[in-house]
């Protein structure tokens, strides 16, 4: 929709609040809140903020920022006690420019970048999350595992809940169960433009939190919120579309492949360890990433194997348009719009530079030994946080993707968490050294 049409369409839903949405550098959702009656002046003129109190923004001396509400991102949000529309907002300097610490024009950017050669991005996220009785205490909800059925379960009646708003916000939900661990759940949705996706992840975990407060609950992205368990994971499935068409499929190869899904695949594996800080950007999230929890910690890829970092889904005859590779280490606790970036500037990297896929691997490579991962060079992910760090950092391919601006904030931000959890004494360091030391 255009400005005037969503002006229109403000007044036929009779909205009463208008909240402007947009994330800092680590994926948190920040919001201000105007009346209809200012946004016609929001549209043309924008709504000026501090930049300096939001993580990763503006310095002191260059704070002021402009937010602008983009029209077609109009939604009435169903969980508001009043009618209530969001948009999501563009950030501009005083001067009009872009703002380059803005995460949601830096996809924007690299969007552009690959419809210049013909391409249209396409992801569609598993989402796993976790429901508990109460924030700041993981007490479960049930013992089920993965597809279970429980009667009067409420963690399944509010994941219901949740999926029926989806469709009254137009989130195509694919389908929706319980995950192997205790108290977890996962929705799936179906595939669309990186842009859209990211937005509507943005709005999915919000829609999630609400409808689990509202049910007395509480729901959480955290990676690895139970020690023995399997983690939350954010599977990303992802093609490349031109001119209408699956850029990813070949009729004629043996794993339905074509040559840019395989320079593709081969250079997410070329360079996952350099983008890993940025889909698993918190110290929690290497909790998650170790072997024998379901997490993919080796970089391989398979089209059978669920311990590979990338599969490739089976080809399902008249599917062409499904054909898509998944890529299994990012989380949900990640800023959805700087994951996709990067995760198409690896894959991109790989097609531009015409790399070779490496042989799949369809045996399970947490059975195997030390010798045998050797002989299939296979390599691992980064094992903490601050590796991560320390990969990125090298990296030319990140920094070109992020911009200078957030890739020096953002690695300096993870510094500073990896500093304060580095000092910080653990309950398990007091259980196990206290009394013998």
């Amino acid at each position: 929709m255009d400005k005037d049409t969503v002006l229109k369409q403000i007044k036929a839903d009779r909205i009463q609040f208008v909240e402007l949405w947009f994330v800092d550098i680590l994926g948190q959702l920040k919001t201000v809140t105007i009346t209809p009656d200012e946004l016609e002046k929001a549209f043309d003129e924008g709504i000026g903020f501090d930049g300096s109190s939001i993580e990763g923004f503006a310095r002191i001396f260059e704070s002021d920022l402009i937010l602008k509400p983009e029209p077609e991102t109009y939604l009435v949000l169903p969980w508001a006690k009043f009618p209530t529309a969001r948009f999501f907002c563009s950030i501009f300097t005083p001067e009009g420019k872009f703002y380059d610490g803005d995460s949601r024009y830096v996809l924007k950017r690299y969007l552009k970048k690959i419809k210049n050669h013909g391409y249209v991005f396409n992801v569609g996220p598993e989402l796993e999350f976790f429901y508990f009785k109460a924030p700041g205490n993981p007490d479960l909800l049930d013992q089920a595992t993965y597809f279970d059925f429980i009667p009067a379960d409420i963690g399944s009646q509010v994941r219901n809940e949740t999926v029926s708003m989806c469709a009254k916000m137009g989130i195509k939900v694919e389908a929706a169960h319980h995950e192997v661990a205790p108290s977890q759940h996962e929705i799936d949705i179906r595939y669309a433009d990186a842009l859209v996706m990211a937005d509507m992840m943005v709005t999915l975990k919000i829609l999630i939190k609400q409808v689990a407060a509202s049910n007395g609950i509480y729901a959480t992205f955290m990676p690895k919120p139970l020690f023995g368990q399997n983690g939350s994971g954010l599977h990303i499935h992802q093609s490349l579309f031109k001119d209408g068409k699956n850029a990813f499929y070949d009729g004629k190869d043996s794993n339905y492949l074509s040559s840019v899904a395989k320079s593709y695949t081969a250079g997410l594996l070329k360079y996952i360890k350099e983008i890993t800080s940025v889909c698993n950007q918190w110290v929690n999230s290497y909790k998650r990433l170790v072997p024998g929890f379901e997490a993919p910690v080796y970089i391989s890829w398979g089209r059978k194997n669920r311990s590979a970092l990338v599969r490739v889904p089976i080809y399902k005859p008249g599917k062409e348009s499904a054909s898509r590779v998944e890529l299994r280490s990012p989380d949900p606790a990640c800023n959805m719009y700087l994951a996709f970036t990067v995760i198409l500037a690896a894959g991109f990297a790989g097609i531009e530079e015409k790399l070779k896929l490496p042989d799949a691997i369809e045996t399970d490579i947490y059975e195997m030994s030390i010798e045998e991962k050797k002989k299939n060079s296979i390599e691992t992910l980064p094992g903490s946080l601050i590796e991560a760090i320390h990969e990125t950092e090298k990296s030319a391919l990140v920094k070109e993707a992020l911009g200078t601006h957030i890739f020096e904030k953002f690695i300096e931000n993870k510094k500073i968490e990896w500093d304060k959890y580095r000092v910080c004494v653990s309950r398990y360091e007091v259980e196990n050294y206290f009394p013998v030391l």
